[in-house]
């Protein structure tokens, strides 16, 4: 694998790429970056702080920034973006030039059931939500966002991948 490969993981809020992240960093031996903790910290605000205070179109610029300044590094990592992360300020066109792009494509009955589960009070916008609410919310956003995750180089569709499918995929597509 090559000294600087990234790895920038894509997908609905829910899908798993800050689980599946943190698996395929340490199978890869990278750093693993989440790219909201990294705005939480550079910021010093908690991203809903930044949404209620600043307003979504200050945090897409300061992600679109981040997003950018992390994918100058010249290090290797395996990066989970934000949901809405690739949708935004030509991101996915930016990824996608310096990085291999990984969509992870699942079922958003399993999202919805994920984050029925899951701390919503981390994610704003299914605060307050119930199952079905939440599966609504999903299918929009699937709908807005579908386009730019299926720019991804690599897609993954189901439930449970592992690092090893996808260390196999990079494999291919790097000799590709």
């Amino acid at each position: 694998m090559s000294k600087n490969l990234k790895v920038v993981l894509v997908g609905l809020p829910g899908s798993g790429k800050s689980t599946f992240g943190r698996q395929l960093a340490q199978e890869l031996g990278f750093p693993y970056l989440d790219l909201d903790q990294v705005i939480e910290e550079k910021y010093q605000n908690k991203i809903p702080e930044i949404f209620s205070i600043y307003g979504e179109g200050k945090f897409r610029e300061w992600e679109s920034k981040t997003l950018e300044e992390l994918l100058d590094r010249d290090q290797p990592f395996v990066l989970a973006s934000g949901g809405g992360a690739p949708c935004f300020n030509d991101n996915m066109e930016l990824i996608n030039s310096k990085a291999i792009s990984v969509y992870l494509d699942v079922p958003l009955e399993s999202i919805s059931r994920r984050l029925q589960s899951s701390k919503v009070q981390n994610r704003p916008m299914f605060q307050g939500l119930d199952q079905g609410e939440i599966t609504l919310k999903l299918k929009s956003l699937l709908v807005s966002r579908e386009s730019f995750y299926n720019q991804a180089k690599i897609k993954l569709s189901g439930e449970d991948f592992s690092a090893e499918l996808l260390m196999y995929e990079l494999i291919n597509l790097l000799k590709s």
